[in-house]
């Protein structure tokens, strides 16, 4: 009898030992992400969301980072798959790129959902949440319609051929054909950074031409276009408007640097990836494709809009994580 009871006692003890460990196996969703790279900041932020959301939902996250580069974004799904993760989120570097990772997931039986870009035709997965660059362009043109209706505008662009700067061109013009309420008196080229800004605004005012609201393609290059009219003595006579919303850009909403911004704001696009999968993991389908939302942000609304910061506001902006 002695001998029974001890068997029983050595069993029961065995299972407290190897039961944790099991029911976390067992338990715990593991989600990868590979970033594009931890130093570019709009990805920094969507990281950020990512990670917090897997805190929030008990689910451990692992962020690889390829630092921009291609076969190290290989190798880190390689790393990934070896370590049996329940589903993967890539931030797009290329639409070929995207097919191979893909294809690797699939291979592996592993669920991949995309974000910040939609991937090439040829990859299969789960969902995507990007931002939509015309509906920024759009939503700009939109604002300045309504807001000063009889304005000249001149839109300081980003780079050409990047298959950025020309979706916002052309949701500009589809909001501006559409209200036809504003002048666009000229477009300028830049390089996405400050000086080209302030170079190409200071050559437009010295070319003598008339306007009265400026859109910046981001707040950074609207900080050039401020030294520009700063310069030529114009400054708190032209409406400026940019694009992201990011912590600098509320900075110069709150400081009136700036009239508006179309906040984009990338914290949601890391919660809605990890939701996408996570979803899908409960057995439900997700959207395919969710657009990041533009949120016109002004002196008036400020003190509300939807931080880059990754917070609860965001996660209760989304309608929750489940």
């Amino acid at each position: 009898m002695k001998k029974g009871i001890q068997l029983v006692s050595l069993v029961f003890l065995s299972l407290l030992v190897v039961m944790p460990g099991m029911a976390e196996a067992k338990d715990q969703l593991v989600f990868g992400n590979i970033c594009f790279s931890r130093v570019d900041v709009w990805n920094s932020y969507s990281i950020k969301a990512f990670e917090y959301a897997g805190k929030k939902m008990g689910v451990k996250t692992i962020v690889l980072d390829p630092e921009g580069q291609m076969e190290k974004a290989i190798a880190a799904m390689e790393d990934l798959i070896n370590k049996k993760v329940d589903g993967i989120s890539v931030f797009t570097m290329t639409p070929d790129l995207d097919v191979t990772l893909a294809k690797m997931a699939k291979e592996a039986g592993i669920p991949i959902t995309f974000e910040n870009s939609m991937p090439g035709p040829e990859a299969e997965y789960i969902a995507v949440v990007a931002c939509r660059y015309e509906d920024i362009g759009y939503a700009a043109g939109k604002f300045i319609s309504e807001t000063w209706p009889g304005s000249k505008l001149f839109y300081v662009m980003g780079q050409p051929g990047m298959n950025i700067t020309e979706p916002y061109e052309e949701g500009l013009h589809r909001a501006l054909e559409e209200f036809k309420t504003v002048e666009l008196v000229g477009t300028q080229p830049t390089d996405w950074g400050a000086e080209k800004a302030m170079n190409v605004t200071q050559n437009f005012i010295q070319a003598g031409k008339e306007f009265d609201v400026i859109f910046a393609n981001n707040e950074q290059m609207a900080q050039g276009v401020i030294n520009a009219l700063k310069d030529a003595g114009l400054y708190g006579k032209i409406k400026i408007v940019a694009t992201g919303g990011g912590p600098v850009g509320l900075k110069m909403i709150e400081s009136g640097q700036i009239d508006a911004t179309m906040g984009a704001p990338v914290s949601l696009q890391g919660l809605i990836t990890f939701r996408n999968l996570y979803q899908y993991l409960q057995g439900k389908t997700p959207p395919k494709f969710t657009p990041l939302p533009i949120i016109p942000v002004t002196a008036d609304n400020v003190a509300d809009a939807i931080s880059w910061e990754v917070s609860d506001a965001a996660i209760e902006y989304i309608g929750g994580l489940e």
